[in-house]
């Protein structure tokens, strides 16, 4: 995929972030993520790609502009696949917290892995690291003991992050047990993965289970620049094993590595919503608008930030865009 690509893909999250923050603060999930999803697919209409979504939260049978399975691009470029979350965290942007973001991935034709919207149990670490570090059939002490080691530092040392859920209570048990610290997040599990890759990040490992289609996204960052995911779709009923069948999943009780979620060449885009650890939120700045967005590409394994001051539309903002002092 052309390098172009990667940076028009940062204009598709930019446009997504931009609609949604005019919804920052205003108690609208709903609202907020529409916006989110109109302006992504406008975006991505604009591009030279033949694109199909693989990977979102809204099912086929859903009339999302995003749902799975609609097509994309102008049609006249290559074909791709690709993973969407408009709005990651649109709860957190409903209510003014921090690390929403719009996230998307890209992929060659069958680079990316096709995922129900369930629960997803994951575990990633970010580059730089020997293969098979940490394992998810591992208990949480003996990971971060192999972790510390690798990194020549004491487990009391590392960082954990963890969705902030009563489902993980035994697992925030077993790490502070084993002496590690814990970044607990209310939302949003695709930045607490791809904060394991930032170079001189606070975050070592990620634990825990989320949405499967955010796992898919977070895995093409970790692709990217060459970190380590483990992770398991999570059945808890008939309900979950029939989505699973739907997508034709095959054996739901597998475990997927890093490759199986997204191979091959892959690039992934994020813009900060609201703000955050990983990303500056949208913001306001004289008669700009200013977003903070992070580029990845794994054919170089390149990490770029952009920062880009977009006009202001007419009609202004919204109240929910932050003004700088």
């Amino acid at each position: 995929m052309d390098r172009n690509l990667a940076l028009e893909a940062t204009r598709v999250t930019e446009a997504a972030a931009l609609a949604a923050a005019r919804f920052m603060g205003h108690g609208d999930e709903r609202l907020a993520d529409q916006a989110a999803a109109a302006a992504m697919r406008e975006a991505l209409d604009g591009l030279a790609i033949r694109g199909e979504v693989i990977v979102s939260e809204k099912p086929a049978s859903d009339h999302d502009p995003l749902a799975v399975g609609q097509v994309v691009g102008t049609g006249d470029g290559i074909p791709v696949d690709l993973a969407v979350s408009p709005l990651e965290g649109a709860t957190i942007t409903a209510t003014g917290g921090p690390n929403a973001l719009s996230v998307m991935a890209l992929a060659n034709k069958d680079g990316l892995l096709r995922v129900p919207d369930i629960y997803m149990d994951k575990i990633a670490v970010g580059p730089g690291l020997p293969d098979g570090v940490v394992e998810l059939d591992r208990p949480a002490g003996e990971n971060l003991r192999s972790l510390a080691d690798a990194r020549g530092v004491s487990v009391s040392e590392l960082v954990v992050c963890i969705l902030d859920r009563p489902r993980h209570g035994a697992l925030i048990a077993a790490v502070r047990e084993a002496g590690a610290r814990i970044m607990l997040i209310a939302d949003g599990d695709v930045s607490g993965v791809v904060a394991t890759t930032i170079p001189d990040g606070i975050v070592d490992v990620y634990l825990g289970s989320g949405g499967a289609p955010q796992g898919v996204v977070a895995a093409a960052a970790l692709a990217c620049v060459g970190g380590q995911m483990q992770a398991r779709l999570v059945i808890r009923d008939e309900t979950d094993r029939r989505a699973a069948h739907d997508v034709d999943f095959g054996d739901p009780g597998r475990l997927l590595t890093l490759r199986d979620l997204a191979g091959g060449e892959v690039m992934f885009a994020a813009t900060g919503v609201t703000r955050g650890s990983l990303l500056r939120g949208v913001r306001r700045a004289g008669e700009r608008m200013v977003t903070q967005s992070l580029v990845m590409r794994s054919r170089t394994g390149t990490m770029r930030w952009i920062e880009g001051h977009h006009r202001v539309p007419p009609g202004g903002l919204g109240p929910g865009v932050v003004h700088d002092a």
